[in-house]
């Protein structure tokens, strides 16, 4: 090796060796660092919103509540509708009550071989001839009782003065004549309101009239094509939801039907009962207090009590305290068959309501319709119970396995467990038995 390549290798090292001097060591953790806390891994969040910052329960209290207005607001519109279209809409209602009640009827006639319309227009014409046969024997018995009528309520009236006067009030008949002159004239002050009553009387009646031929007309179709009217309805709905509706519909269609049938025969009972107690006690216009007893009945709990109250008062004007505490006794009697036999037998099997359910029903169609209000919230109430309680335990649209429909089971639960014996005892009897086809659709 030459001296230049000795003198190259030398530098080389020489240089290598400075540069190792700058180079730190390498780093080895002591004992002192063994035991450290784990490393903190830092994570980059997005920016926050101002929503963030409310708690969680604000933030679902707000959420809720946009939503109830949205539900408000819908509801309000919706029944803004049903004023502005109560023309149509209370005899439509009306014709499915009545459809309800006449539509086993017919279909009786359309299995044995009776086309469609003749059959449902014989069963209207049929339903017209006994309302209009009860309610001119209603009209000729108030009109030849009226003046025996007028007459005791006259001799009720002067009894009223004889038992106030002697009453602890002492109202002495100059008094009840200053009344009777104040009375007159609150009633010719308002001579002008009155006229504008007879004027809206007279509307009213034109619109009971359109009514009542609106309610012949849909009365018909339903009887003759509820089925296709229901179908087409469910073909509007998503191809998913047609069979749960249809079947929704159906098993609501059974619920009402047993409700109105149910209804009607509580109704004729009460009205029989209270009735035969009006003819026994002699009171004027039993048979028109029997049937406003039988009307007032299809108002559950609340109608019957109104018109026995009417019954009462009826017969204290006209024949004495002693006669209406014998007609009040038979009003608690039946009252009392009603509430604890022909409730629970009757109209427990068609639909289990709560009452509470039903007065507040009740109130609330009463104070957004009037009487029709009344009359109709009950049903729809029992309705939407069956179709709401099928669709949450089938949103598939099978048929419930018993093939009855839902909401007929009691809301006592000792009254259920009780009734749920009894099915299963009876199925145990008669395992094979398959339940009841009418009760089910048998095609999808």
């Amino acid at each position: 090796m030459s001296w230049a390549q000795t003198v190259r290798e030398h530098a080389r090292n020489t240089l290598a060796t400075a540069a190792s001097r700058n180079t730190p060591p390498p780093f080895t953790a002591g004992p002192e660092l063994n035991d450290s806390a784990p490393s903190v891994v830092v994570v980059n969040q997005p920016q926050t919103s101002s929503a963030d910052v409310l708690p969680r329960g604000v933030r679902t209290a707000g959420a809720w509540s946009w939503r109830f207005i949205l539900f408000v607001i819908a509801a309000y519109l919706f029944l803004r509708i049903v004023a502005l279209l109560h023309i149509v809409l209370i005899p439509v209602a009306v014709a499915i009550l009545l459809s309800a009640l006449f539509q086993p009827v017919s279909a009786i006639m359309i299995r044995n071989g009776m086309k469609k319309s003749l059959a449902a227009g014989l069963v209207e014409v049929t339903a017209l001839l006994v309302v209009f046969g009860g309610l001119s024997l209603i009209v000729r018995t108030f009109i030849s009782q009226f003046d025996d009528l007028s007459t005791r309520v006259g001799e009720g009236i002067d009894e009223v003065q004889r038992w106030l006067a002697n009453s602890p009030l002492h109202i002495t008949d100059q008094q009840l004549s200053q009344y009777v002159d104040r009375a007159r004239e609150s009633f010719t002050a308002s001579q002008g309101s009155l006229t504008s009553g007879a004027l809206s009387t007279a509307t009213t009646v034109g619109e009971v009239v359109t009514g009542f031929f609106l309610v012949l007309f849909t009365l018909f179709f339903f009887l003759r094509d509820g089925g296709q009217i229901w179908a087409f309805l469910c073909r509007l709905l998503p191809r998913e939801a047609r069979v749960p509706t249809a079947r929704a519909g159906h098993y609501s269609w059974h619920t009402l039907v047993s409700y109105v049938r149910a209804t009607v025969l509580v109704a004729f009972v009460d009205a029989v009962g209270i009735g035969i107690g009006l003819f026994a006690f002699r009171v004027p216009l039993a048979l028109p207090l029997a049937a406003l007893v039988f009307l007032g009945a299809f108002i559950p709990v609340v109608g019957a009590t109104i018109s026995g109250a009417v019954a009462v008062l009826i017969a204290l004007v006209t024949n004495g305290p002693v006669t209406a505490l014998g007609i009040l006794a038979v009003v608690i009697a039946v009252q009392q068959l009603e509430g604890h036999v022909l409730q629970p037998l009757i109209m427990g099997r068609a639909v289990a309501l709560h009452p509470l359910a039903v007065i507040l029903a009740i109130a609330a169609g009463v104070v957004v319709a009037g009487i029709v209000g009344g009359l109709v919230a009950v049903p729809l109430l029992a309705v939407l119970n069956t179709a709401i309680r099928y669709l949450a335990h089938h949103p598939d649209g099978e048929p419930t396995s018993d093939r009855e429909p839902p909401g007929t089971e009691p809301t006592d639960d000792d009254e259920a467990e009780a009734e749920e014996r009894v099915d299963a005892a009876e199925r145990r009897l008669d395992p094979t038995s398959p339940p009841p086809g009418d009760t089910s659709v048998a095609t999808a």
